[in-house]
């Protein structure tokens, strides 16, 4: 620590990759909290949770009781042990006892990504809640076909107040907070849909992962999906960055001119038919005048036919990198996989030895820079390095198998909760104002007493 400040005093560091530094010291001494708890008023599994994107203070919780819960994670309701440990009790919570609360376990929560004032609920009683934070209110409810088994919003649109839910439905719906309607509904997939995910890239890009074992990408504004992810279909290597491939692109280029200059030279113009008119070429979708008779269907409508499957089971998790070039999927199979996002090939990143759940939807989490992924295996949590698949650390202290997670890039937290009822706090062995002390003390003299 000691030895980064002294190096960013001097310049030799630049403050990027001194905060970058710090952030990761902090990462790898991750522990169960010694000085921070949960105190949870769940009586049941917890199966999702959530930091709020504006200021990584309030943690949102659903659980298989049909309650929710926020939780004030910076500032502590009382302390415990002579003011060593500090506890965090809820805020407040909704159940079956409130009004328009759910009946059923809530599978998803998940806070509106504009502020703090909503948070949406999704609930194995085909509802979807959208809550009023400061009333603890429903001001709106979606009635879904059956079972939600996820829910997610884009923390990037500033054009529509979508909600994708994922059902035990073959159709994908978006709900429309704006109208209070669903927009529209997005068919492709076979089985249910246990995982959606928006991209981190592109406010119109969503990721949804089925019973069926496929992975389609979906852009909302048209119909059908323009991908499906296959599994057979797979590259080595990771994709350098966008500006060192365009510098690569630009020497090959400036090399094919001074080696072939007729690859520059004017394009022939097309063959004359026997009626005068030039060849023309058939649009998508249309049947071609000669030729097979297989018609050539648009895009966005292979969805109907594609049977590529990601996995060879459900597709459980879905977990977009920050810079959306990436995609990680687990799934029943007892498998994660990285995906390259542009090419739509599995990178054949071998992750260690994984056992996931098979029977629920499960909760990826990443580090800020999509270097470590925190999965939930089964009494366990493990993060894997991303690019080589190897794990760095393993976190044991819950009774009964984990299902979701969440990082909080501003503290660097680990949040877990599992089917023990708690929810576990992650934090670095010690803190950085810890270590500033213990260096000011033993820089004191016999004088300093």
């Amino acid at each position: 620590m000691w030895r980064e400040i002294g190096d960013r005093e001097t310049g030799k560091i630049r403050p990027n990759l001194f905060a970058n530094r710090i952030k990761w010291n902090r990462i790898e001494r991750l522990q169960l909290s010694d000085h921070k708890e949960i105190v949870t008023p769940h009586r049941g599994s917890i199966n999702s949770l959530q930091v709020d994107l504006t200021e990584g203070r309030y943690l949102l919780s659903g659980a298989s009781d049909a309650s929710a819960a926020v939780f004030d994670v910076q500032r502590p309701t009382d302390y415990e042990g002579g003011g060593v440990i500090a506890k965090h009790n809820c805020i407040f919570s909704v159940d079956k006892q409130h009004e328009g609360g759910h009946r059923y376990a809530i599978s998803s929560a998940i806070w509106y990504p504009v502020d703090t004032g909503l948070f949406i609920t999704g609930s194995y009683d085909h509802h979807i809640n959208v809550w009023d934070t400061n009333t603890t209110q429903v001001v709106m409810n979606f009635k879904m076909p059956g079972k939600v088994y996820k829910i997610a919003m884009s923390s990037l649109a500033t054009s529509h107040m979508l909600i994708a839910a994922g059902t035990e439905d073959v159709q994908v719906r978006l709900c429309d907070i704006a109208s209070g309607a669903f927009a529209h509904t997005l068919s492709g997939h076979r089985d249910g849909v246990m995982a959606v995910e928006w991209s981190t890239s592109s406010e119109w890009v969503l990721v949804t992962g089925g019973c069926d074992g496929a992975i389609r990408f979906w852009d909302i504004r048209r119909a059908g999906c323009f991908l499906v992810l296959d599994q057979s279909q797979s590259q080595l290597g990771r994709r350098p960055p966008i500006l060192e491939r365009f510098a690569t692109n630009k020497v090959s280029i400036s090399k094919s001119f001074l080696t072939s200059p007729s690859s520059f030279t004017k394009a022939r113009p097309p063959k004359k038919l026997a009626n005068g008119n030039g060849l023309k070429q058939s649009p998508i979708g249309k049947i071609p005048a000669k030729g097979p008779t297989r018609q050539r269907l648009h895009p966005g409508m292979l969805s109907s036919q594609d049977r590529a499957t990601a996995h060879y089971g459900a597709v459980t998790g879905l977990k977009v990198t920050e810079d959306g070039m990436y995609l990680l999927s687990a799934g029943s199979d007892s498998r994660l996989r990285l995906w390259d996002v542009e090419s739509g090939c599995n990178t054949l990143v071998n992750y260690e030895t994984v056992r996931l759940q098979t029977s629920k939807p499960i909760q990826l989490a990443t580090t800020q820079n999509s270097a470590l992924v925190f999965v939930p295996c089964m009494t366990t949590m493990k993060a894997f390095d991303v690019w080589s698949g190897k794990t760095s650390l393993t976190f044991s202290g819950h009774y009964e198998s984990v299902n979701c997670c969440w990082f909080n890039f501003h503290d660097q937290e680990l949040y877990t909760g599992g089917n023990d009822r708690q929810i576990l706090i992650w934090s670095p062995s010690r803190l950085v104002s810890d270590e500033v002390e213990e260096g000011f003390t033993q820089d004191q003299d016999h004088w300093s007493d």
